[in-house]
C-alpha cells in the first residue's frame, strides 16, 4: 500500500512546485523591474552627428536645431516662430539684418562679420549659414536680441531653452531609480538618476509622475520613489533688455485730410478742398508715387504748399503710394532688396526733410502674402530715419479681414506712430453684390479687430466722403464712387425716398427705370455722426478723411465736435 501511495505523493509535490514555480515566474514577469534601455537618440529622433534635439520649456518640438562646429544653430522658421520674429533674411543678396529702433544690422550671410552704423566686427563664429537651401542662424546670435536661456546636452545631443520661468513643481529622488519612457515598470529605461537628483514634475498619476531631469530627459518615475513635491519659481533670466520704440504720437485727437494729387497743378486746388473744414490737425497730399522697381518715384512736393498748410496750423504728412503707376511695377522686387528699400527710405526722407514735412504717411496696397515680410521689414527701416528726425510715420490698412494679417499690424503698431484703418470698402468696385461702402459694424468690427493688435493711442480710423451709385441690370452689377452731394442731387433728381436703415446706420434709397434697380447707402452728416461716435466709443487717436472735396460742408460740424470731445 505504502508502495503505491509514495509515487502519487511524489507526482503531486512535483505538481506543486511546478505550478508555484509557474506562478512565481508569472508574478516575477509581472512585477519585476526592466531592465531594458530605451536608445535616447531614437527617443529624440536624432539623425546624424550635426542633429540636435530641441526642448522649449518642458516640451520637444518637432523641428530641429543643428551644431555646427560647436556652435548651436536654429533654422530662421523656428527662430521667427518660437523666439524674434524680427530676423530678416534677403536671400538676393545674402543678408541676414535686424533692425533695432535707430540702427539696421547686418550680417553677410557666411561670414563672421557683422556691421551696423557704428562700423564692422567680428563675432568670431558665423552668425547666419545656409545648409541647402535653409538658413540657420546661431543661437548666440539670436539671444543677443532676445530674451531667452539655453543649455546644450550631448549623448545625444539636445537643446534646452527656455523663455518663461514659470512657479513649477520639484521633487528630489529618495534613492537611486530609473526613468522611464512610460509609466511602468516593464517600460524602458531612459536615464538613471541617483538619490538627490532634482526633477521637475510635469504630471503626478496615482503611483507614476512625469518629470524632467536636469539634463532635460523627459519620462515617467514612480512617486515612492521621489520626495514629497515642493513649488519652486525659477530666478528668470535678464540679461536682454527690450528696445523702447519711442513714438512721435500728437496729444490729442488727430484729424487727417488727405488731399488728392495728380500732378504739380492739383497743389493749387488746396484752397478749394478745405474751404469748409473745421477742425482738421493734418493734410497729407497724395505727392510721392512709386513708378519703377529700383525705388524711384515721382514727387509733386511744394514749399509753397507746405508753408500754407503750417501757417494754418496744421502739419502736413506726405503719402507715397504705389496705386498710380501699378501696372509698370512690381512691389515684391521693391521691397524684397535691402539696397532698393534703402533707396526708396533715403528718398523719401530728403524729400520730407528738404520741404519741412512733419510726417510720411505709406498707403502701400494689394500687396500679396508672400511680399508681406518684405514690406514690414520696409515699415521698420523707414521708422528709423522718421524717429531720428522726429516725422511721423502712419501706414494705412484695410479693415482686417479678407486676409490681410500680412500686413502685421501688430508690428506696425510698435515700430510705427499711427495705424490708420480704412474703414470703407466693404462694397466696392467690382464687388458681386451691391451695398454699404461702411457700414456701421463694418466699421466697428475694423476698429475692434485692429485694437486687438495695436494700442488704441495709435489707432485712426478713416471715413468716407464718398457714396456709390449701384446699377443692377439682368445680373449685372456696376457702380459709380461720388461726392456726397452728387450722390444727393441723384436722389433729387429720381425722386428717391430714403429712409434711415438701423442696421447700416445710413439713409438707404431705390428706384427702378428701364429694368434697372439703382440702389444708394448715403454717407452724410447722419452716418458720419455715428461713426464718429463709435470712433469715440473706443477711445482711439482720431479720425481720418477720404478724400477732401467729396464732403457737404455739413460734415465739419459733426467733424468739430468730434474732435473737441
Amino acid at each position: 500500500m505504502k508502495k503505491k501511495v509514495l509515487p502519487v505523493m511524489i507526482a503531486v509535490v512535483l505538481i506543486i512546485v511546478i505550478a508555484g514555480v509557474s506562478v512565481g515566474a508569472t508574478l516575477w514577469e509581472r512585477y519585476s523591474y526592466t531592465k531594458e534601455r530605451a536608445d535616447l537618440s531614437e527617443y529624440f529622433g536624432i539623425s546624424g552627428e550635426a542633429d540636435v534635439a530641441i526642448i522649449l520649456q518642458d516640451e520637444i518640438l518637432e523641428e530641429r536645431a543643428r551644431i555646427w562646429d560647436g556652435v548651436y544653430y536654429l533654422d530662421l522658421n523656428t527662430v521667427h516662430q518660437y523666439f524674434n520674429a524680427r530676423f530678416y533674411e534677403d536671400r538676393g543678396e545674402g543678408l541676414l539684418l535686424y533692425t533695432i529702433p535707430d540702427d539696421i544690422i547686418k550680417t553677410e550671410i557666411g561670414s563672421s562679420e557683422v556691421s551696423d552704423g557704428d562700423g564692422s566686427r567680428s563675432m568670431g563664429y558665423v552668425p547666419a549659414r545656409y545648409e541647402g537651401d535653409t538658413l540657420y542662424v546661431a543661437v548666440d546670435y539670436v539671444k543677443q536680441y532676445t530674451n531667452f536661456e539655453y543649455e546644450g546636452f550631448m549623448e545625444p545631443n539636445r537643446l534646452q531653452i527656455y523663455t518663461l520661468w514659470e512657479e513649477r513643481q520639484v521633487a528630489e529622488a529618495k534613492k537611486d531609480t530609473a526613468v522611464r519612457v512610460l509609466g511602468g515598470v516593464k517600460s524602458e529605461i531612459l536615464e538613471e538618476i541617483s538619490a538627490g537628483d532634482k526633477v521637475v514634475i510635469l504630471e503626478q498619476m496615482e503611483t507614476w509622475s512625469k518629470v524632467k531631469t536636469e539634463d532635460s530627459v523627459i519620462g515617467y518615475v514612480e512617486n515612492k520613489r521621489l520626495n514629497d513635491p515642493r513649488v519652486e519659481l525659477p530666478i528668470p533670466v535678464t540679461d536682454y533688455e527690450e528696445p523702447v520704440y519711442t513714438s512721435q504720437t500728437r496729444e490729442g485727437k488727430v484729424n487727417i485730410g488727405w488731399h488728392v494729387v495728380a500732378g504739380p497743378g492739383g497743389n493749387d486746388t488746396l484752397d478749394e478742398v478745405i474751404a469748409n473744414a473745421k477742425a482738421l490737425t493734418v493734410i497729407s497730399p497724395t505727392w510721392f508715387k512709386l513708378n519703377d522697381n529700383e525705388g524711384g518715384f515721382t514727387s509733386f512736393a511744394s514749399q509753397s504748399y507746405v508753408d500754407k498748410v503750417h501757417g494754418m496750423g496744421m502739419e502736413v504728412w506726405g503719402l507715397v503710394e504705389n496705386i498710380e503707376y501699378k501696372d509698370s511695377i512690381d512691389m515684391y522686387a521693391i521691397l524684397s532688396s535691402t539696397t532698393t528699400r534703402a533707396k526708396l527710405i533715403d528718398g523719401l526722407i530728403n524729400e520730407a526733410l528738404s520741404y519741412g514735412l512733419d510726417g510720411i504717411n505709406v498707403d502701400f496696397e494689394q500687396i500679396s502674402s508672400d511680399c508681406g515680410e518684405h514690406f514690414i521689414e520696409f515699415i521698420r527701416e523707414l521708422s528709423i530715419p522718421c524717429r531720428l528726425n522726429g516725422l511721423v510715420l502712419s501706414i494705412d490698412n484695410y479693415v482686417p479681414m479678407g486676409g490681410t494679417d500680412h500686413y502685421n499690424r501688430t508690428e506696425q503698431g510698435i515700430v510705427a506712430d499711427y495705424i490708420v484703418i480704412m474703414g470703407y470698402d466693404e462694397h466696392y468696385a467690382g464687388s458681386k453684390e451691391a451695398g454699404s461702402v461702411a457700414s456701421i459694424n463694418f466699421v466697428e468690427k475694423g476698429i475692434e479687430q485692429t485694437l486687438a493688435q495695436a494700442p488704441p493711442e495709435k489707432v485712426i480710423n478713416a471715413v468716407p466722403f464718398y457714396t456709390r451709385i449701384w446699377e443692377t441690370k439682368d445680373g449685372a452689377i456696376g457702380s459709380q464712387a461720388v461726392g456726397m452731394d452728387t450722390a444727393e442731387e441723384f436722389v433729387r433728381a429720381h425722386n428717391i425716398t430714403v429712409e434711415w436703415n438701423e442696421e447700416t446706420c445710413q439713409n438707404y434709397g431705390e428706384y427702378t427705370a428701364d429694368g434697372s434697380l439703382f440702389q444708394v447707402w448715403l454717407e452724410d452728416e447722419r452716418s458720419i455722426e455715428v461713426k464718429l461716435n463709435i470712433m469715440d466709443k473706443y477711445k482711439i487717436a482720431g479720425v481720418a478723411c477720404w478724400r477732401l472735396g467729396f464732403e457737404k460742408p455739413e460734415i465739419w460740424d459733426q467733424m468739430e465736435e468730434y474732435m473737441n470731445r
